[in-house]
């Protein structure tokens, strides 16, 4: 996932001592940020969307985690030894990592760690995280302090892919799985620098600095993630201080915030793209020349520039620009409505009916319905679906738009498969990955192959791709993978969008994690004068 893997003890030392950070800056004051949607879930393991997966990052800590470079550094771990055969890792905890208030105060133990491990794998567990963490054979605890993590097989950087947070497994109400209705999901306690203390009626959820936590207490005395439903209303709050940052700017709204004095806009280039994914069990969109002719039809530059200010690229593939694994030599295909009524023809929609929209063999109308995860109209959001719904009737393809509260949403596309079409973001580690998005093993509920996509010629690919130790054959697998996803388009891929965060000039020493984000927001400060 991250760097190379070491060979040999690594010993990183504390970072501070709890209590203490003794680096000068000020504690005190509190941070109010502002989020689209709130979290369903607050734990790291069932969590599947941004907004849950950056509040983690408050809350809990892996075993080791990684530097401002992206460099894989030690946490919860203070050391590490690795096998000859790149096999067994031997993680030391550190003596002095206890767990929140909440769950106890106690220290830290190897049985949490072998234990989160087992929940992540158990079956009845439902999270994404299943098939990143298929890699393990074995986890068992040596002794108190001591955790050996034994892998399938050799996996290229497999250090930074054992970051997975870790949770107080004796907390749990069924401590060898984890399910929706366990109460931990939505009170967890973690090791983080902060610690869940309420959630309001109206869904902020308000976290305080962790006394216990051990590399010294944040200097904020306190951090809440304020949800809201529309991304224009976000905009307002910032700027009419009821909020202090906004962790992803609507773009159009980057030029006003700029102009603003109080604030301070921080780019961060997540690895991210936009998507329309297409759902497999619709008969239309099984057929390749249908989700080939969508994306022909659709004009994606014209729609980036219009309503993105072009801040951001078209992409081709599955992988997210900027991997190290995305195959630059495939080229976005391009606008061509032609080439979009021919690809139909093929297809067998040859009839048109008098609305103007092409026909099925029963005489229908071609007509497909899109979902947009939305609980109110946010109006980028809209411009781009209604200019798609534009394109598509160019060439004779009926869209209906249905815009679904989140969890309605959610539940739609990961449990329930029920969409034609969904517009959707994923958000990547640097690991290019993709077996959870595209494997035909991944189809069931909260999986992340919702549409329902298999290919054996894929799946050989990916199984290819995760097993072999020699990077560059690995990327030469993967870009054979973007080239045939791209020729298949499972999606009709879109942009990647350069993300801006807007900060409260007040807010000092911040810097950000690019896809984790909130990594090292427990040394960000108010001045005195400004709490």
């Amino acid at each position: 996932m991250k760097r190379a893997v070491v060979v040999g003890m690594l010993l990183v030392p504390a970072l501070g001592i709890p209590g203490s950070r003794n680096d000068g800056f000020p504690d005190g004051g509190k941070l109010v940020y502002g989020e689209y949607g709130r979290p369903a879930t607050m734990d790291p393991i069932t969590t599947n969307d941004m907004v849950g997966l950056r509040l983690t990052e408050l809350l809990f800590n892996g075993l080791v985690s990684f530097s401002p470079k992206n460099e894989v550094v030690s946490d919860l771990a203070e050391k590490w030894d690795v096998s000859p055969d790149n096999r067994v890792y031997t993680f030391k905890l550190r003596p002095d990592a206890k767990w929140q208030a909440k769950a106890g105060g106690r220290a830290l133990s190897a049985d949490e760690v072998v234990g989160t491990l087992d929940v992540i794998r158990n079956p009845k567990t439902l999270t994404p995280l299943k098939a990143p963490y298929e890699l393990v054979a074995d986890a068992r605890k040596l002794d108190a302090e001591t955790v050996e993590i034994t892998l399938k097989r050799p996996v290229v950087n497999a250090l930074g892919r054992l970051s997975f947070k870790v949770v107080p497994t004796f907390a749990l109400k069924r401590p060898d799985f984890l399910s929706r209705d366990d109460p931990f999901v939505q009170e967890p306690a973690g090791t983080g620098p902060f610690q869940l203390t309420q959630v309001t009626e109206e869904g902020d959820v308000v976290m305080e600095a962790n006394p216990l936590y051990y590399k010294g207490r944040a200097h904020l005395d306190r951090v809440v993630l304020k949800p809201f439903a529309d991304r224009n209303v976000l905009t307002q709050g910032l700027l009419f201080n009821s909020v202090d940052m906004v962790v992803e700017v609507n773009p159009r709204d980057i030029a006003q915030i700029e102009g603003d004095k109080r604030f301070n806009l921080h780019p961060y280039n997540a690895l991210s793209y936009a998507f329309i994914g297409h759902n497999f069990k619709n008969p239309h969109l099984a057929k390749k020349e249908v989700r080939q002719a969508i994306a022909y039809a659709t004009n994606r530059q014209e729609m980036l520039d219009s309503f993105y200010a072009g801040r951001g690229t078209l992409i081709s593939g599955p992988f997210a620009p900027g991997s190290w694994a995305y195959n630059l030599d495939v080229k976005p295909l391009p606008f061509n409505l032609a080439r979009a009524k021919d690809l139909l023809a093929s297809a067998g929609y040859t009839k048109t009916g008098a609305d103007g929209f092409l026909t099925t063999e029963d005489g229908k109308p071609l007509q497909l319905t899109l979902k947009i995860p939305i609980e109110k109209e946010n109006e980028t959001v809209k411009r781009v679906v209604l200019a798609f719904q534009n394109y598509l009737r160019q060439v004779g393809i009926k869209v209906n738009l249905e815009f679904r509260e989140w969890q309605a949403w959610k539940q739609d596309v990961f449990v329930d498969h029920d969409f034609d079409m969904v517009i959707a973001i994923w958000n990547f580690d640097d690991s290019a990955d993709i077996s959870t998005l595209f494997h035909s093993g991944e189809t069931s509920a909260w999986r992340n192959n919702f549409l329902g996509y298999s290919s054996p010629e894929v799946d050989a690919l990916i199984v290819e791709a995760k097993t072999t130790l020699d990077r560059e054959k690995q990327r030469t697998i993967n870009q054979r993978l973007h080239s045939l996803l791209a020729e298949e388009q499972p999606y009709t891929f879109l942009w990647t969008l350069t993300n801006y965060a807007a900060v409260h000039k007040k807010v000092r020493h911040v810097e950000l994690h690019p896809f984790k984000f909130f990594t090292f927001a427990d040394t960000w400060y108010i001045p005195k004068k400004d709490q």
